[in-house]
């Protein structure tokens, strides 16, 4: 039992704009992260200093990482669904 294709796909015309935006958001996650291991790998004893409810630096750096990580793909799919919707209209 064979089934047919899902789904017919075709030229997506956000396509080189939902690149950008997505080279855009490494390159600021790319920053912040090497921010993280330039602080370990010059000063780690930074890392050890309290900064937040007890919390030390590498500790609210680290879920800093990842809450950005989230927060930047939610972005990021907000706006590439709606430049999809945009640009990606049937033909009338």
């Amino acid at each position: 039992m064979l089934h047919g294709e899902a789904v017919k796909l075709e030229k997506d015309e956000a396509a080189s704009i939902k690149t950008k935006i997505g080279l855009i958001l490494f390159g600021v996650y790319s920053l912040v992260y090497a921010g993280f291991v330039v602080i370990n790998t010059l000063t780690p004893k930074t890392m050890g200093m309290q900064v937040f409810l007890g919390l030390n630096l590498a500790v609210v750096y680290g879920f800093g990482l990842i809450i950005l990580a989230i927060v930047m793909g939610l972005v990021y799919n907000h706006y590439c669904t709606h430049l999809e919707d945009k640009l990606n209209k049937p033909p009338e």
